[in-house]
């Protein structure tokens, strides 16, 4: 059987084993490799999405990531480690927005639970009236409502209501 061919930027385990821990942007962690143009831009997509690196460490990668970044001709636009995010609890990959741009050229209603304006309402219970679409939805789930999937935020509020 052929050996399958590798690509320029494509890292296999002997190869990421042999790195040092300062080729990459987590190093206690050995997450997101800077070894070229394509595993920067990737660190740079993935930031949020490392789990259990503090702050600091946070920082600290951010900083070879613009190093890195600079280094293989990558442009870098975020000055700052917080503009690239860390992730939350609830975050999920489908939650980012697939263009470059921020949340805020998105229909409301497209946004993650969490990030709409909840106006004066304490962070949180919230009462039922003041529920997103997702959370109406998930309640209708559980509570095993027909033909959830089809209906608004409003037809959601009368089917809890009603059940």
């Amino acid at each position: 059987m052929a050996a399958r061919r590798q690509s320029k930027n494509e890292l296999d385990a002997e190869d990421r084993n042999a790195m040092p821990d300062s080729a990459f942007a987590f190093p206690r962690q050995r997450k997101e490799p800077l070894n070229d143009a394509s595993h920067v831009r990737n660190a740079i997509a993935r930031f949020d999405q490392v789990r259990d690196a503090t702050d600091a460490e946070r920082a600290e990668a951010f900083k070879r990531i613009k190093r890195a970044a600079k280094r293989h001709g990558v442009e870098l636009t975020e000055t700052r480690w917080q503009d690239l995010g860390k992730p939350s609890a609830t975050m999920k990959s489908s939650d980012k927005p697939r263009s470059g741009g921020s949340r805020g050229n998105q229909p409301r209603g497209n946004q993650p639970r969490g990030s709409q304006s909840r106006g004066n309402q304490p962070r949180g219970g919230r009462s039922t009236g003041n529920q997103s679409r997702d959370e109406l939805y998930a309640e209708a789930k559980r509570r095993d409502i027909k033909g959830r999937s089809s209906m608004n935020k409003s037809e959601l509020e009368r089917a809890l209501k009603g059940s």
